[in-house]
């Protein structure tokens, strides 16, 4: 297993977990959970740093905004992993 698929899936699995973090925000009490607890201390720290973007229509667009930044931030570790001569 390469260090570019490594990263990868680490990447897709925040990616995922950001992904159900959103939506247990669907179900009452889904945060109270034990799950629940472990999604919030896992992704919060970074959602956070999108809390200037305003909701729409009641509607937030920061964990989408999140999830494009985490792209572009993987894309970029790949790029300078290339740079660097490891990624190949």
């Amino acid at each position: 297993m390469g260090l570019l698929t490594i990263i990868s899936d680490l990447f897709n699995i925040y990616s995922f977990l950001i992904v159900a973090y959103c939506l247990l925000s669907w179900f009452p009490g889904a945060y109270n959970t034990k799950l629940g607890q472990l999604l919030i201390k896992i992704c919060q720290p970074y959602l956070r740093l999108f809390d200037f973007i305003p909701p729409i229509a009641g509607i937030s667009f920061a964990p989408l905004v999140a999830l494009i930044v985490l792209q572009f931030v993987e894309r970029g570790v790949f790029a300078l992993l290339a740079l660097l001569g490891l990624g190949f």
